[in-house]
């Protein structure tokens, strides 16, 4: 999955998530999870931004965390 921003503002775009949407990550975690399946990171971005209402920015950061958690697990 490539990153649309540098690190410093993926961790930004993170901290800022609760404040800006009103949820916090566990519960996009659990959207995405629990919305269509997507094969791509960006086609899972589009979705939550249309889907509920988030800038792309946010929307991208939340689902490339989302994958990084995701990836851990495995590890």
């Amino acid at each position: 999955m490539s990153l649309n921003h540098s690190l410093e503002t993926q961790s930004k775009l993170i901290a800022r998530v609760p404040d800006i949407t009103g949820r916090a990550l566990p519960e996009w975690f659990k959207a995405i999870d629990n919305g269509p399946s997507f094969l791509r990171c960006d086609e899972r971005a589009n979705w939550l931004a249309d889907e509920h209402g988030l800038t792309h920015g946010y929307a991208a950061a939340i689902v490339h965390e989302h994958e990084r958690h995701r990836r851990s697990r495995y590890l």
